[in-house]
């Protein structure tokens, strides 16, 4: 018996001195539960750079500028060197003259003219006819050039279709940045819906809630003959209305999440379905983004600067027209040396040789040039008219968006200050019923009420968060839309 005693003692109390040394190591070395990216309240930030770096339609766009690089690349090649070679050799007849001739040619880009610079040289014989084939023993080096002093002058082919290249990729990227701020716009308001919906669908559980808690009281009441039997048919009857709420609220957050999706998608651009987890705690998420109107959100809109570029590619094309009219005056010039021994065609090709000439021409009609001139200026025209019209647009359609987040802002404060009141009789009214001195129709009128004031506030907050997200994408704010 003793010693079972002891054996007794012995278990209560070892565990019992052990206990404060376990308990201070864990003291001592905590072990925090680690937080897993994939639960961690998803924020509106992770969307927009999500959204920014693997939409479809802004990948799209970013291989359009490649392919209008691609185009002023083509364009530009019409600047590049050019090297050619050529032989000839009398294989039969009196003569047997081989030539053999290289030249390469690089066009000027600031004028339509060119450079050349060759080298050839000869052995055998030539017929008089082509005693201009006859070299030194070495060859003869020559190198020239030809200017326009008129047509193509300033402005020719050639450059003109580098500008307008130089111009298709400026549009290109005015392009890509429209349709990303249009992106983001769609990635805030989906990001939006969905906080909405959940903080809708938590505020719905919460009124479930209050019906369940109280059933069980009901019960008991109703059982002990405190309460008639139609209060807990009356309660099941707001169960059910509630778990509709519920239900309902529940297939719209889940459809949310779904429409978030296309613009929340992993690193492999793969849409990314996001649980009720990540819901934020608070409606705080609805604060949507800071959107800062400055004085040139006219000037920052890309549709406008596409407007822009695409007169200046007008000007390009009038200002090639013009060119065709006028009359064209090439200068050319050219020097060219014999080296090594005499040939065949005597001592006349050693000397140091130099030419100059010139080639006029003038388009005595030239109708088809007036009328790309015709056709140039009225593009420029109905651009310019174009341009003034969407200026106009732009800043009243700014000016409304700003009245727009005024009055949803007031709105909100008048909901939050509904919602407060509602809650406060809602309280009022269950300490109410709890002490008899209310009926239980009443308390669930308050108790609606509450609720219905609490979503009217979360809408109010996503009206701000919307209108805030179309004054960021009316105004071009690329920071406030995370495309920096």
């Amino acid at each position: 018996m003793i010693r079972s005693r002891l054996l007794l003692s012995a278990l209560i109390v070892v565990p019992l001195l052990a206990a404060p040394a376990t308990a201070q190591r864990i003291e001592a070395n905590p072990a925090p539960a680690p937080v897993r990216a994939e639960t961690a309240p998803l924020t509106l930030d992770d969307v927009l750079r999500s959204s920014a770096r693997a939409a479809p339609q802004i990948v799209e766009a970013l291989a359009k500028i490649r392919g209008a690089e691609g185009r002023a690349l083509t364009a530009s090649g019409a600047f590049d060197t050019v090297f050619e070679a050529e032989g000839r050799s009398r294989t039969l007849g009196y003569y047997d003259g081989t030539v053999a001739s290289a030249r390469a040619t690089r066009p000027l880009s600031d004028n339509g003219g060119y450079v050349y610079g060759g080298y050839r040289v000869s052995r055998g014989g030539f017929p008089v006819y082509e005693d201009e084939n006859y070299t030194n023993r070495l060859g003869e080096v020559k190198v020239g050039a030809l200017y326009s002093l008129l047509r193509d002058r300033l402005v020719d082919e050639r450059r003109t279709r580098r500008t307008l290249a130089s111009g298709d990729i400026d549009i290109a990227r005015f392009e890509r940045e429209a349709v990303a701020i249009g992106v983001q716009r769609r990635a805030i308001d989906a990001y939006q819906n969905w906080v909405a919906a959940g903080l809708r669908l938590r505020a719905y559980r919460d009124l479930l809630q209050l019906s369940e808690s109280r059933r069980g009281g009901l019960a008991r009441q109703v059982q002990l003959g405190a309460r008639p039997d139609i209060l807990l048919a009356e309660n099941d009857q707001n169960l059910v209305r509630r778990r509709a709420l519920v239900v309902r609220a529940e297939g719209d957050f889940q459809a949310a999440a779904n429409a978030l999706s296309l613009y929340f998608r992993d690193m492999n651009g793969e849409p990314i379905m996001v649980g009720p987890e990540r819901l934020p705690p608070d409606a705080g998420a609805l604060a949507g983004v800071a959107a800062a109107v400055r004085d040139d959100f006219a000037r920052r809109r890309p549709d406008l600067q596409m407007l822009l570029a695409r007169i200046d590619q007008g000007s390009a094309r009038l200002a090639l027209a013009q060119n065709d009219l006028r009359p064209r005056l090439d200068l050319r010039g050219e020097m060219g040396k014999d080296v090594g021994p005499i040939g065949l065609g005597g001592a006349s090709r050693t000397p140091l040789e130099a030419a100059v000439g010139f080639r006029f021409s003038l388009p005595l009609q030239n109708r088809a040039a007036k009328g790309r001139i015709v056709e140039a200026q009225a593009e420029m025209d109905a651009l310019a008219a174009r341009s003034r019209f969407l200026r106009d647009q732009i800043t009243v359609e700014v000016e409304g968006i700003t009245i727009g987040v005024d009055a949803a802002e007031k709105l909100a404060t008048i909901a939050e200050q509904e919602r407060q009141l509602a809650e406060r009789l809602a309280a009022a009214e269950r300490r109410r019923f709890e002490l008899g001195s209310s009926d239980f129709f009443l308390v669930n009128q308050r108790e609606d009420t509450a609720n219905d004031a609490r979503v009217r506030l979360i809408d109010a907050q996503a009206r701000i968060a919307a209108a805030r997200a179309e004054l960021a994408a009316a105004t071009a704010d690329r920071a406030a839309l995370g495309l920096d």
